[in-house]
């Protein structure tokens, strides 16, 4: 845990008691601060007073007693409308920030000598296997590094810092949205496209949440810059025209005379005075994909950016494992492989898998994203057969018809035999694809617990040993 400092003898309002709001109300009490916390479920509440923690109704509290609001990121800030404490923040003068925040805070009132290296990665995709991805590398390098914020554990539940340590952070929109004091020595975005549009006001809104993670960076700092969609590009010129920092553009189809690109699955150095040929990405089986090429890329740059040889950086990049729910394979019954994607929360993120394959029998559905999956109409002739699940089955249905054939499912179970049966009846290769190109909070917890469903629907097909139908 990483004790906060800042707000020693004072007060903090926490809301919302899910995993963030709570590690950070063990680090703040850590670091010498009170805490009054508060959750609209009782469960949460319950849970957090069992612990030994001050629960206090902030709808009635006195909030000039506050010295802050910790709003965990999946509270409302701005869009559709603030939360109510959020307006109450504000009446009393109030600041509202977020565990990254509360983080970066630390970090700036350590002395130079113990302040670790932070590496920061958003986008709409990748972002969780390029953080990964980035992670693993620092660690076969024999870097003391620890890996959260929107992956894994909460960025306050890491490991205390120290000058030797290299936090890789993955950071969501909501994340950034409240924080304003983080400076990384490297910091990665990806890509953008619409996503999370209700949550930001639009694409502006979301677009000005994502620009975020290069606030205070400066001399001897490194931005890498996906420049393979427009909004990216824009950025990328407007903050090489700031000139306050080193840029390295990324690209995993368009060759450049600086920064790091992949053509046709060679990855390119071209960060120095000359491009160097680094790598084989056909031959990184856990990186399979255009997309996998351009977080490649990405970590690439961030691994050399901060002192990694270029060499030892292509080994942990090549010995890569994968992340688990994104393009995992999780079994093999036969010649039909289970292909587990459930990470893919939208559209474009299942377009990434979808596009890997020739052919795919395609379990979708949940709780769509706005444009539903129109946009994926030209992968629809891969399509073998669509096994839809969840709130938008209807709706994906009537997208599909005529297109591909269709079996509407309850449940990820049903959905998954249905798929292994008739990909065993083509009697070829074949793929079962879980890239639901949805939310899946109308059926699962989480996209971890929809992708566990499928791997325990998955074993549950090996151990009859038969066809299912």
């Amino acid at each position: 845990m990483i004790p906060v400092r800042g707000f020693e003898g004072k007060t903090v309002a926490v809301f919302g008691l899910g995993r963030t709001g709570l590690t950070a109300a063990r680090a703040l009490l850590a670091g010498g601060a009170k805490v009054a916390l508060w959750d609209e479920k009782a469960a949460s509440r319950e849970a957090a007073a069992a612990e030994g923690l001050d629960v206090v109704d902030l709808s009635t509290a006195d909030w000039s007693a506050f010295a802050a609001l910790m709003l965990s990121p999946g509270v409302p800030l701005t869009h559709p409308k603030p939360h109510w404490t959020v307006d109450k923040a504000r009446e009393a003068g109030v600041e509202v920030l977020g565990d990254v925040e509360l983080f970066a805070r630390t970090v700036n009132a350590a002395p130079d000598h113990k302040k670790p290296k932070i590496v920061a990665i958003t986008g709409t995709n990748g972002k969780s296997t390029t953080t990964a991805l980035i992670g693993h590398m620092f660690r076969h390098a024999g870097r003391d590094t620890r890996v959260g914020g929107n992956i894994g554990l909460g960025v306050l539940g890491l490991d205390d810092m120290h000058g030797g340590a290299v936090y890789v952070l993955e950071l969501s929109s909501y994340q950034l949205d409240l924080t304003s004091s983080l400076k990384a020595d490297a910091t990665v975005l990806l890509n953008l496209s619409p996503d999370h549009l209700d949550r930001h006001g639009g694409m502006d809104g979301y677009i000005a949440a994502k620009r975020r993670i290069f606030l205070n960076q400066g001399k001897g700092d490194t931005a890498i810059i996906g420049v393979d969609d427009p909004w990216c590009q824009q950025i990328c010129t407007e903050i090489t025209a700031a000139n306050r920092r080193t840029i390295w553009p990324i690209s995993a189809g368009k060759a450049m005379g600086r920064g790091v690109y992949a053509l046709q699955g060679v990855l390119y150095d071209a960060t120095g005075e000359r491009v160097t040929e680094m790598a084989d990405l056909l031959r990184a089986k856990s990186l399979p994909g255009r997309h996998n090429w351009q977080n490649a890329c990405a970590a690439y740059a961030a691994a050399v950016a901060l002192g990694i040889p270029p060499m030892q950086a292509v080994e942990g990049l090549m010995s890569f494992p994968g992340l688990a729910h994104r393009m995992e394979t999780v079994a093999k019954i036969g010649r039909v492989r289970f292909v587990n994607d459930s990470k893919a929360t939208n559209a474009d993120a299942a377009r990434q898998a979808m596009s890997s394959y020739p052919k795919i029998y395609w379990i979708a559905g949940g709780v769509a994203k706005a444009g539903g999956i129109d946009d994926l109409a030209d992968l629809f002739p891969r399509v073998a057969g669509a096994y839809l699940i969840g709130e938008a089955a209807g709706e994906f249905g009537k997208t599909l018809d005529g297109k591909a054939p269709v079996r509407q499912c309850v449940s990820i179970e049903v959905a998954t035999a249905a798929a292994y049966a008739d990909a065993l009846d083509s009697g070829e290769d074949a793929i079962v694809l879980l890239s639901p190109a949805c939310a899946s909070f109308d059926q699962f917890s989480d996209f971890e617990a929809r992708g566990e469903a499928f791997r325990a629907a998955v074993e549950g097909l090996g151990r009859i040993g038969v066809k299912a139908g």
